[in-house]
């Protein structure tokens, strides 16, 4: 049976496990907190795809008297490396907001430019939290190797894309000023 045709929350899910065992409510955590910026997945989703990877043999639980542990079996440690070892499908780009931001000369502008700024204030958030993670978590980058060089490669990701967010919508909302 091949596991590459899995949905990403799966992924997602193994590899916070993989990082450190959790409950469903600790994974729920960690969404809302860091994972939660590149995937998001709400409590319920979180704990059913939970029960289906322990059903499926990924993952085990070990219940103690409040909450169930997970970590993953050998077989979910295969299926999170045979996922890492096969191709990433090309990415199909559909971005809404280029096509409003594209036709809002047919329409009135004034509700997407509003859209625009709260977006754009939304992003300075985000970057700002990114900011702040990676000078609490990574205060010396050369040090870094192995899964906490990838962590903060990722990070580093995040915070490009966000100043690139900042960046463009910015420059659209400048020029319809």
């Amino acid at each position: 049976m091949s596991h590459t045709c899995v949905v990403a929350l799966e992924h997602a899910l193994l590899v916070s496990l993989r990082e450190h065992p959790a409950s469903g409510s600790e994974l729920a955590r960690r969404f809302a907190k860091s994972i939660g910026f590149f995937w998001s997945a709400t409590h319920q989703q979180i704990y059913k795809v939970l029960h289906r990877m322990a059903a499926d043999g990924w993952i085990e639980g070990d219940a103690d008297q409040a909450r169930t542990t997970y970590t993953l079996t050998p077989l979910g440690d295969q299926v999170l490396a045979d996922w890492i070892s096969s191709p990433t499908p090309p990415e199909k780009t559909r971005n809404d907001l280029a096509v409003k931001m594209r036709a809002a000369s047919f329409g009135d502008r004034t509700h997407l430019l509003s859209e625009l700024a709260e977006l754009v204030a939304e992003h300075r958030i985000r970057l700002a939290h990114y900011e702040a993670m990676q000078r609490r978590d990574y205060p010396d980058p050369s040090t870094l190797i192995d899964h906490e060089l990838d962590q903060y490669l990722v990070l580093r990701g995040g915070i490009r894309m966000e100043e690139y967010w900042i960046s463009w919508l910015t420059e659209y909302l400048e020029a319809h000023s």
